[in-house]
């Protein structure tokens, strides 16, 4: 079996090959790990790639595009005088590790292709990535595997790494021209992604860009026109000292990741400029603070602490910055580490990702893109996943290339942000996000009389949990569910989501929202009344933002319910005032709603829908 992955980055493409029971190694296209990820059009109509591409730069700017990835939004690129297809210049680059792979291969070909995405990306921008592959001649077999799944996978693969069901590693990924983190946690059949955001605003190519601002504000005042010449350039002169000035700049970047200090290299008639670490570390601090600040962020949304993770895993050339760890460390309290050449951790962790499952999230592309190879989901049924302690609900079901647990809900694939520069706040809808609803509960001291079939009981009675039926269901859950103890599909336990607490803590049921596809409502009988209200009480604190508060009434019972939304999460927890009786609906936010969940709209929701009647 020879399987080809390709991580097509926006600054560097990487292909890592394993064929003949050999384990997988990098592929080196031009006598170099890291292929860059730029295309040059010739007026001959020919597209050039990588390093070929960037040599032709020099000669004319204007038919170059280094980072053709960071404009996949866009249907063509303006490369001279001529309008080449986004799909034609990736495939162009696909293409070229295709070649090569096929000439180490003694003119064979990869059986299988594996390319990685981000996990936000939206069915519209995998389908692109899909039509270049095949229009890179890469065949029939070709799988998508979301980068933090491969990342986490590549985490686990070294000795003494590996991640046990029940654990969790946190991705940072800083590439050249976006940030994404995500939550990954390990399930018995693979990973699941519990929680995930990025900044499409934020990437080594900003770091760049502080850079040669810092140089220009040191030599600029020596000939300012000639600076304005070179930062707007008009002539073939001016764009080639622009594009070489570009990649000193660059290099001097990187070289400070190594170095306490570097020269740029400037053209005349200025002089070349001393960079210190320390200085560039002053530069982009702001920028990998709201980094580091959305890495604690996306954490909370999962629910887990920096203490119950196996690791930060750093990935992404850019990670490479001593910047990043230590301002990890210091927010967190955690040292993050890579464990190989960032750059190449995510190809190399797609060689390592389980082959079932793969069509489950990452492989549902539409029209004639998919024609080749139509994606199936596998069907089995997985023993229960890990219970993850501390984990809020989320609506993201296992991600990629791994089995999706039976009762998690169902992926709905989140818009991709519609420019790469856009900043792409995620947006909360009820009625179309897919959300994992539990009631955690930790129970007041109640009882409750397993024996008794009567429609409502008093609070002695519901003291404490008794027997439940076949629906996980005590007869006093019965009473607060109301109708939808018989409507609403009801099964016992919390789900398999990443909510599910690791221990005990009440007898539960999660039933189906009504007139909600995809939501669930979960009740909890608990055991214990501070347990439950130190868990409700954080999941409302998780979610931030304003609050909604009322009291609420039906079936016999009185109680309180809140609402609180903020920018990753919304969330409503509904109590019974004199009896360890809880409920929640959890969701975090999508980038795919016609509009945000506000507090009121999630109030309103639960009194119409999920309130017991009289």
């Amino acid at each position: 079996m020879r399987i080809l992955s390709v991580d097509l980055g926006t600054s560097n493409t990487v292909a890592v090959l394993s064929a003949h029971g050999m384990p997988p190694r990098v592929v080196e296209v031009d006598g170099s790990a890291n292929m860059p990820s730029a295309v040059f059009a010739t007026e001959e109509g020919t597209i050039m790639v990588g390093r070929d591409a960037e040599r032709r730069a020099r000669l004319d700017p204007t038919r170059f595009e280094p980072n053709p990835k960071r404009r996949i939004d866009e249907q063509t690129l303006l490369l001279g005088t001529d309008v080449v297809p986004v799909t034609e210049a990736l495939a162009a680059i696909l293409r070229r590790v295709l070649e090569e792979t096929s000439r180490q291969l003694g003119g064979e070909q990869p059986d299988e292709v594996r390319l990685t995405h981000p996990a936000q990306w939206g069915q519209t921008r995998r389908n692109v990535l899909m039509s270049a592959a095949r229009l890179a001649g890469m065949g029939p077999n070709i799988l998508l595997v979301p980068e933090p799944v491969a990342a986490a996978a590549h985490f686990a693969s070294f000795p003494g790494k590996s991640l046990a069901p029940g654990q969790a590693l946190a991705v940072y990924d800083l590439g050249a021209g976006t940030f994404d983190v995500a939550v990954v946690g390990a399930t018995q059949n693979g990973f699941t992604v519990l929680a995930e955001d990025g900044l499409p605003d934020l990437g080594g190519l900003d770091v760049d860009q502080a850079l040669m601002v810092h140089v220009g504000r040191e030599v600029s005042h020596s000939d300012p026109q000639r600076w304005q010449r070179l930062l707007r350039p008009e002539s073939t002169a001016d764009r080639r000292t622009r594009r070489a000035l570009q990649e000193d700049v660059k290099a001097a970047k990187e070289a400070l990741s190594r170095h306490p200090q570097t020269e740029v290299p400037m053209p005349e008639p200025f002089k070349d400029v001393l960079v210190t670490r320390g200085e560039l570390e002053g530069l982009v601090r702001p920028a990998m603070l709201r980094s580091v600040e959305l890495l604690s962020r996306t954490l909370r949304s999962s629910g887990l602490t920096p203490d119950r993770l196996a690791g930060i895993y750093l990935v992404g050339g850019s990670s490479r910055l001593p910047l990043v760890g230590t301002m990890i460390a210091e927010k967190l309290g955690v040292v993050p580490g890579s464990l190989d050449q960032p750059e190449t951790a995510v190809a190399l962790g797609a060689q390592h990702v389980a082959r079932d499952g793969l069509g489950a999230r990452t492989q549902n592309v539409e029209g004639a893109v998919a024609a080749g190879a139509p994606p199936q989901r596998p069907q089995y049924a997985p023993p229960p996943p890990p219970q993850y302690p501390g984990y809020a609900p989320s609506n993201f079901p296992p991600s990629g290339p791994q089995p999706v647990p039976s009762n998690f809900p169902a992926y709905s694939p989140a818009a991709e942000k519609s420019e790469p520069k856009s900043g792409g706040k995620k947006k909360l809808l009820i009625g179309v996000a897919v959300a994992v609803v539990v009631v955690l509960a930790a129970g007041l001291t109640f009882f409750l009389t397993s024996s008794s079939s009567a429609k409502t009981y008093t609070a002695d009675q519901c003291k404490t949990p008794g027997q439940a039926d076949d629906k996980g269901l005590t007869g006093c859950l019965r009473q607060l569910a109301g109708k939808i103890a018989d409507t609403g599909d009801c099964k016992p336990g919390m789900g398999n989501g990443p909510a599910a607490p690791a221990q005990r803590i009440g007898v539960a049921s999660t039933c189906s929202a009504p007139g909600r596809a995809g939501t669930q409502v979960t009740y909890v009988h608990g055991d214990d009344a501070d347990t439950l209200k130190q868990y409700t009480d954080g999941l409302l604190a998780s979610a931030g933002g304003d609050r909604t508060e009322a009291d609420w009434g039906g079936n016999g019972l009185k109680g309180h319910y809140s609402s609180a939304a903020g920018k990753t999460s919304a969330v409503l927890v509904f109590t019974v005032s004199d009896r360890p009786l809880a409920g929640f609906i959890y969701q975090l936010n999508t980038s795919d709603q016609a509009e945000t969940t506000t507090p009121g709209t999630l109030a309103d929701y639960f009194e119409a829908s999920v309130q017991p009647g009289e």
